[in-house]
Formats: C-alpha cells, sequence, structure tokens
C-alpha cells in the first residue's frame, strides 16, 4: 500500500496555544484528544471529516475572536480525531480490524468516560457529523446538544458510494496523490475557492492541501472504509430530543442530505442553515456566518458571550436584525430573521421546515 510521503514543518505552539493532547486507550485503540479551556466549564466534544482533524477542520471557527469570546469563554474544548488523523500520526497497522461507525461511536463513549465527563455539546463536520449524530442517538443522555456540519444520516448513495470506492482505490495503490486531494477537497469546499485555471486557490485550499499531505493514507482508507459502510439512521432521528443546529453550504456534495435530515427530525428541536455560496465545510470556508446562529442557539442553554462587539464588519447579520417572533422558545430557542426562507419541495404540510439562508 502506497504510504504518505514528504513532511510538513508545523509551528506547535502555534497550533495547540495552550491545548493538551490526550492519548485515551479505547477498545478499538488510543484515540487523540486535544484538550482546550478550563475542565470546570461545559463540554464542548468535536469531531471532524474525512481525512481531517481539528486544524483542518475547525480551525477557522474558533480562530474567530467573536466565536472565542462565544465558545471559550462557556466550554472546555475536547477535539476528538478518528484513529490516526491527529498531527503527526503514524501509519496503523493494516491487518488491525478496521472500526465499523458504531466502534468509532464507542469510543467517544470512552473518552467522555476517561475524563469524567457527565453530557456534553457536540459539533461535527460530515462524517464527523454522522459520527456524533449516531452517538446522540445510542447515548441520549450524554448529549446536551448537536450543532452539525453539513452532516450524513442516510447510507451511501450510488453515487457518493462510487465516488468512495474510487478514493480508496487511489489510498492504496498510491497514497495521497494529487487527484485524491482533488476528490477531497471537492467534498470540502465550493468552486469558488477551489479556484480554476483563471483563478488561484484560496489560502484556505492551499492551508488543508498542506495538511492532507500530512495525513497517512492506511488511515485515510480505515476512515473511509468504516463511513462507506455507515448505516441509514433515519428512524433514529426521530428519537432525538436534543437541540440540533444544522448548516450546510448551498454547494455542498450533501446538501439534499441536510435538508431530509431536518424534515426527519422533530420540529420543536431542529433548525437548519443554509449559507449561500459556500461548500460542505462552512467552519472554514465561511466560519462567520455561524457566529449568530450559534449565539442564539447556546442563548437556549443560558451561554452567552463575555460581551458584544459593536458593528463587526465581518458579522453576516447584527443584534438588530434578530427577530424575537421568528422562531418559539419551545421551539429550541434560536432567534433569527432570514435574509430569505423557503420551504424544501420534499416536505409535507406536517414536515415543513424553516430554512435560514445567510447571504455571503
Amino acid at each position: 500500500m502506497a504510504e504518505s510521503s514528504g513532511s510538513v514543518l508545523v509551528d506547535m505552539k502555534t497550533i495547540f496555544l495552550g491545548g493538551k493532547e490526550h492519548f485515551v486507550k479505547t477498545n478499538c485503540g488510543p484515540v487523540s484528544v486535544i484538550v482546550y479551556g478550563d475542565p470546570d466549564k461545559p463540554a464542548l466534544l468535536t469531531y471532524p471529516d474525512l481525512a481531517l482533524n481539528h486544524m483542518s477542520c475547525f480551525q477557522g471557527l474558533f480562530f474567530c475572536p467573536e466565536a472565542a469570546s462565544l465558545l471559550l469563554h462557556n466550554f472546555c474544548i475536547y477535539h476528538i480525531s478518528p484513529p490516526g488523523h491527529e498531527l503527526g500520526a503514524g501509519a496503523i497497522c493494516p491487518n488491525d480490524m478496521v472500526p465499523s461507525v458504531d466502534d468509532l461511536t464507542d469510543q467517544i463513549l470512552e473518552v467522555l468516560n476517561y475524563f469524567r465527563l457527565g453530557a456534553v455539546m457536540c459539533l461535527g463536520a460530515m462524517a464527523g457529523a454522522y459520527i456524533v449524530t449516531l452517538f446522540a442517538i445510542k447515548y441520549r443522555e450524554r448529549v446536551l446538544g448537536l450543532i452539525l456540519i453539513s452532516p450524513l444520516c442516510k447510507a451511501p448513495s450510488w453515487t457518493e458510494w462510487l465516488c468512495n470506492k474510487v478514493m480508496s482505490n487511489l489510498l492504496y495503490f498510491y497514497g495521497m496523490c494529487h487527484l485524491l486531494k482533488q476528490c477531497l477537497l471537492y467534498r470540502y469546499f465550493s468552486e469558488e475557492v477551489r479556484g480554476s485555471p483563471e483563478v488561484p486557490e484560496s489560502d484556505i485550499v492551499q492551508a488543508c492541501r498542506k495538511l492532507l499531505d500530512e495525513k497517512q493514507s492506511v488511515n485515510v482508507l480505515r476512515f473511509l472504509q468504516a463511513i462507506n459502510r455507515r448505516p441509514d439512521i433515519t428512524e433514529g432521528l426521530k428519537t432525538l430530543r436534543c437541540r440540533t443546529l444544522i448548516f450546510v453550504g448551498d454547494e455542498s456534495p450533501f446538501h439534499s442530505e441536510a435538508l431530509h435530515m431536518t424534515a426527519k427530525m422533530d420540529r420543536r428541536y431542529c433548525a437548519l442553515v443554509e449559507v449561500q455560496a459556500c461548500g460542505s465545510l462552512v467552519t472554514e470556508e465561511q466560519p462567520h456566518a455561524m457566529l449568530i446562529p450559534m449565539e442564539y442557539f447556546l442563548m437556549a442553554y443560558g451561554l452567552y458571550r463575555p460581551y458584544q462587539l459593536n458593528g463587526s464588519p465581518r458579522s453576516p447579520l447584527s443584534p438588530s436584525c434578530i427577530s424575537a417572533e421568528l422562531l418559539s422558545p419551545e421551539s429550541m430557542g434560536l432567534k433569527l430573521k432570514p435574509i430569505k426562507t423557503r420551504v424544501s419541495p420534499d416536505l409535507s404540510d406536517e414536515e415543513d421546515r424553516l430554512l435560514v439562508h445567510i447571504q455571503s
């Protein structure tokens, strides 16, 4: 099997910013958890997408000053990496059994027990969103709420299954080659930031490409195999009672799946925010579009920013745009005035969902 070659020089002080890495032994092997903040605060657990870790998946969001004042003030952050996806990870033995998605969710439970955590807030992106959602279905009492980025919930479609098989073959025979990285970047980002022959790639795509170079192909392949065998959890969504905030870019390959997921969840607990001109990885491509929705979502838990920034030009909405009547407190405590709203044609009258669009 091909292995990744080359190395990336990383300033660890810049990356970890005081965070401490722990390796938690689980029944499916060790898992890396990087902890930021005061462990006496409520816990926010993150889980990234395929071939990503906390740096390449959530850095854009957590490095926003507004997000730092909201998230880091209120939470202790626990960044979980899929097995072998942490920075500097070595290759996992190819003969080791490939974990299932159930194994990965059970790993999360073992992590919570290791740190003696009770119920936690979960933030997941794409495949990571599937994992934390499955965790919430299996261990309902351990999840306070879900913030999901372009989530998956159904078994792979034929199109996704075929794409995943192509990526699996590329990983097995060629490692982290140029074509594979192009497939992954298509999964993460919109065409605008990926660039074209006439337009160069954006800085975030270039940074992501460099971090992908560090990944061990066997480790990425194992996570991809687990995700490609995932079952449909649509029926389980109906049992969820935790508040759920879903973000999806309107150019994401998983856009329709996010709409399907929202349609199947209890309308009292779920809201969908569609971000225009954005791919799947909203946390990196348009993190500021997440701030106001998250702020009002977290108000339902009694969590606030320690201070209000006046007229931040980077916020997509200002507090004066918020309509208190948009959603009732019984719904989820999220109060947003949309720039555009529409009802998905797939939904019945019983299942109508308010889709909140944020102008890019």
